[in-house]
């Protein structure tokens, strides 16, 4: 009887797991007002981990193959998308001009941080409805990567409480960059 106990908890993981599907630091499922988790697997350091790729102007694929969503700031959609469509029509702009502009994003953010090492900072949520991690990304150097892309004109806002720790600053480079004809602003 015991030997049958001590195989249940395993079964009992495994089938949460396929159930509510596994990231490689836990399993996550996010209901509408509930987030269950169980943390297992490796823990990784988060002061000092590579960007392994750039996926658009906003989202970075860790080394670890976590996907991070950059806190505070929206680039323009480069692929075909529902948010690409919405875009479009809010903006009432064409969609190949938003896919261009999604594409001086993402180049600008690749270039910042593509390849390299970085810090990241969580706020009061650390993953998003997605599975991502939401966060504040630093270079070695201590550029504020979050920030910089705002500054440089490749960002507009996107605030989501309760992750708000930076928007005061990301509400004044935003104006600033527009002021002054900056990235996207051109």
């Amino acid at each position: 009887m015991r030997n049958r106990r001590s195989l249940m908890f395993p079964i009992i993981v495994f089938a949460f797991c396929w159930i509510y599907g596994c990231s490689e630091t836990g399993v996550s499922y996010y209901g509408s007002k509930a987030k269950v988790s169980v943390p297992f697997g490796r823990s990784y350091n988060y002061e000092d981990i590579l960007v392994s790729r750039v996926v658009d102007g906003d989202t970075l694929v860790l080394e670890n193959g976590q996907r991070v969503r950059l806190i505070g700031i929206d680039t323009p959609e480069m692929h075909t998308s529902e948010k690409l469509y919405r875009q479009a029509q809010r903006s009432k702009t064409d969609i190949q001009k938003i896919m261009k502009l999604g594409r001086r994003a993402y180049q600008f953010t690749r270039n910042l941080v593509g390849g390299r090492r970085v810090q990241i900072e969580f706020d009061v949520e650390k993953y998003d409805k997605y599975g991502r991690l939401l966060g504040y990304v630093y270079l070695k150097d201590g550029t504020f990567v979050n920030a910089k892309i705002v500054q440089e004109g490749y960002a507009s806002l996107l605030t989501i409480p309760p992750n708000v720790k930076y928007v005061d600053l990301f509400r004044a480079l935003y104006q600033e960059a527009r002021e002054n004809n900056r990235g996207l602003w051109k």
